[in-house]
């Protein structure tokens, strides 16, 4: 029955590592970076960014175009009788004219004054630019803690497994401990039937430990974009800690004041839509040019001839100002005015919309990773007073004096405490990381 069992046991739940691939959450992170549909998208607008202030620029320069011409033309008459003025008949004879004309010629114009259009469209599209720039960095954050976390799942995964697997080759000692102890006859069968169900629970309980684990495996392996039939294994950059040191990683946060302040001087997305506020602001300039005179200068220079040799004979140098003055434009004027200043408004309601949002976030953020050392500190007390109640029930049925329910019981209680530090280890990581991605302060520099 031992051999059988053991065999069970290692057949099920051994895991082929020969080719398995070492992950680290420093590869992780920079896979991500790299790989990320959304982040590739923002980069990607970057580049149209980038094009809009150069035309911007270009406004403000002459135009110069060239071009060519060739016609040809023929004129056929059949010939007639036709009257001239004193009403005498004239025969005309057929008649063929053929007429040829060469131009050339080259011009442009430029925009002298258009309300200051031009000046506002190169300042927004600076700060689009710049806000662009912004929501990458942004974004790249975003990356940095959503891998992470999905990191942090496979390895909450793992570390649950493996206290499943401890609890199988606990129960499968215990099996043994208590048929032995019923061949000798000093515990009844019953216990041996308990001790023998409980090890198919413990058994069960691993493989959906398992299952649990591929399934963050596979999400982590999906958001990298790598393939999820390879077979990975993660490094734990924590190492095999025990306690884990709450204090030496909340000491570097400070009151809720100050670190609001600081996201708020610190927080990408913050700085893009205070930009975003300046664009709108250049929109608005832009509107109101349209009730300013508009001054432009035009300049050309062309030839033309009815012979190709003859091309250079005649040349026209053309030089003028046109000046525009609206009076009157159906209240098209009126309504851009009005469509920019909305615009401005709910841009700077967007504004102060994300500086609550920046607000709400780092003080929840905080008072969850407070919430979770204490979790944490309670959970790892609780490990310790488990695992010394286990102990004395275990020496009290060895002895006689206890039952075989009161150590399921203390077993029971000892690995829930085990797997709850594991998830609070795990969570005040997370929140950890969300706090700092809350400030502003994830690094991702040094994974790219």
């Amino acid at each position: 029955m031992k051999k059988m069992i053991l065999a069970i046991v290692a057949f099920l739940f051994v895991i082929p590592i020969s080719a398995q691939k070492n992950l680290t959450l420093h590869e992780a992170i920079s896979i991500a970076l790299n790989r990320n549909t959304s982040l590739i998208k923002v980069k990607n607008t970057l580049e149209s960014s980038k094009s809009q202030l150069k035309s911007a620029y270009g406004d403000l320069l002459p135009s110069l175009g060239a071009s060519a011409t060739w016609s040809f033309q023929r004129v056929s008459d059949v010939g007639g009788t036709q009257r001239d003025f004193l009403g005498n008949e004239v025969v005309t004879a057929a008649s063929q004219v053929d007429n040829r004309s060469y131009s050339t010629g080259i011009g442009g114009n430029i925009r002298l004054f258009d309300g200051l259009a031009n000046i506002a469209n190169i300042n927004q599209k600076k700060d689009n630019l710049k806000a662009t720039e912004y929501n990458i960095e942004k974004k790249k954050q975003d990356v940095v803690y959503e891998a992470t976390n999905y990191y942090y799942l496979v390895l909450n995964a793992d570390e649950l497994m493996r206290v499943r697997e401890e609890n199988v080759k606990y129960y499968q000692k215990f099996y043994e401990t208590v048929n032995e102890r019923n061949r000798l006859g000093i515990v009844a069968k019953a216990d041996v039937y308990t001790s023998q169900v409980q090890l198919g629970n413990a058994e069960l309980l691993l493989i959906q430990a398992q299952n649990s684990y591929e399934t963050a495996l596979g999400n982590l392996l999906n958001y990298l974009g790598l393939d999820v039939l390879e077979e990975y294994k993660l490094v734990n950059p924590f190492g095999d800690q025990g306690a884990v040191d709450t204090d030496a990683y909340v000491r570097e946060f400070d009151n809720v004041q100050s670190m609001v302040k600081s996201a708020l001087d610190t927080r990408f997305d913050f700085k893009s839509q205070q930009l975003n506020v300046n664009s709108a602001e250049s929109g608005l300039t832009i509107a109101r040019s349209g009730m300013f005179p508009l001054l432009s200068g035009n300049y050309s220079y062309s030839t033309s001839a009815t012979k190709f040799d003859n091309l250079l004979d005649r040349k026209v140098l053309n030089i003028g100002l046109s000046l525009s003055v609206p009076i009157f434009s159906n209240w098209n004027t009126e309504t851009q005015i009005q469509l920019a200043e909305v615009t401005l408004k709910n841009t700077k309601e967007d504004l102060l919309a994300l500086e609550r949002l920046i607000k709400i976030e780092v003080k929840q953020g905080y008072l969850d990773l407070v919430a979770a050392k204490k979790s944490l500190d309670v959970a790892s007390k609780n490990v310790i007073a488990a695992e010394e109640t286990r102990k004395i029930n275990q020496e009290r049925y060895n002895l006689g004096s206890g039952t075989i329910l009161e150590v399921l019981q203390a077993d029971r209680d000892y690995t829930d405490a085990l797997r709850n530090k594991i998830n609070t280890t795990f969570d005040f990581y997370t929140k950890r990381d969300k706090l700092n991605n809350s400030l502003g302060k994830l690094d991702y520099k040094k994974f790219e």
